[in-house]
């Protein structure tokens, strides 16, 4: 894992993962400080998972997220399309007076390109199967003999609760990811 500067931390209902495409639409004026401070240096910001009691903050692994697009809603509110990129642990987090928070983060090892190990076949067979049906651009660029790129379009497009998808996210080992997918999937 390796340490990075402070990153602006944008608390999310749903986890979003690396490679995933998720809409938010932005509410609070502080976020708007986070746009413009992501937009400044092109750099991002992260994103985590807002735990449900408020007093309870954001899960500690998140994801790093760039902005791909931008709209205004016909309700005036700014709709954003994020990609998920790298993932990160929260290491130490401070809030600014305006409640945007920052967090320092180690950012965590990036996905190898292991193969899909035959335990797993059936899992990029259902991964197939959604893909033939879903087109889009997951379904154009395919890999399905690559353990981790199995691993996170199948947490992206299977309905798994949250709690589900923030323990496939916390877990480094990509065939790890893929038993546990077994096991929800089953």
């Amino acid at each position: 894992m390796s340490a990075s500067p402070s990153l602006p931390l944008l608390p999310l209902p749903s986890v979003l993962l690396p490679g995933a495409v998720m809409s938010v639409r932005m509410l609070e004026p502080r976020y708007l400080d986070l746009l413009r401070e992501s937009g400044r240096n092109d750099a991002g910001f992260g994103a985590c998972l807002r735990l449900q009691a408020p007093e309870a903050g954001t899960a500690a692994i998140g994801t790093h997220a760039r902005i791909e697009d931008f709209a205004n809603g016909a309700d005036g509110l700014l709709t954003l399309r994020l990609r998920g990129g790298r993932r990160f642990q929260v290491r130490r987090t401070r809030v600014r007076d305006n409640g945007l928070i920052l967090t320092e983060v180690d950012w965590r090892d990036v996905d190898g390109d292991d193969e899909l190990r035959p335990e797993h076949a059936t899992l990029a067979l259902v991964l197939g199967h959604m893909l033939d049906q879903l087109g889009g651009e997951h379904a154009q660029a395919a890999r399905l003999d690559d353990a981790a790129w199995v691993g996170w379009r199948l947490a992206e497009l299977l309905p798994l609760a949250e709690r589900h998808r923030q323990a496939l996210l916390q877990e480094d080992d990509p065939h790890a990811r893929l038993d546990r997918l077994l096991t929800l999937v089953a």
